[in-house]
């Protein structure tokens, strides 16, 4: 049961629903390879990042990958050092700032 401060106005998701929205991809395969690539991700944490970036949260993610959410949470700490970020939307824009072409590159064409 979610218990809200006060409730849902008519018309918003509750977070269940929310939840089982179809999974999105925010950036595509080649984009992805890049953000791994550019962030020396491991395979798992390439793996994590990409199931944050489609809605999943920790306990979702432990569950899908048959680990301890502990492993996940080490995991996301990882990638937040890499990155240079320290929470999931931060992450999620850094990683469309990196897809997106250089000011300076596009300048010079």
């Amino acid at each position: 049961m979610v218990l809200y401060p006060h409730p849902p106005t008519p018309g918003t998701l509750s977070p269940a629903a929310v939840r089982k929205t179809p999974p999105i991809s925010l950036l595509t395969e080649p984009q992805w390879r890049q953000v791994k690539k550019r962030f020396k991700m491991t395979p798992r944490e390439y793996q994590i990042a990409r199931l944050i970036c489609s809605g999943l949260g920790n306990e979702e993610i432990a569950d899908q990958l048959h680990v301890m959410l502990s492993t996940v949470k080490t995991h996301i700490r990882n990638i937040y050092r890499k990155t240079w970020v320290n929470n999931k939307m931060a992450m999620l824009l850094r990683f469309a700032e990196e897809i997106q072409p250089s000011p300076i590159a596009s300048s010079n064409k």
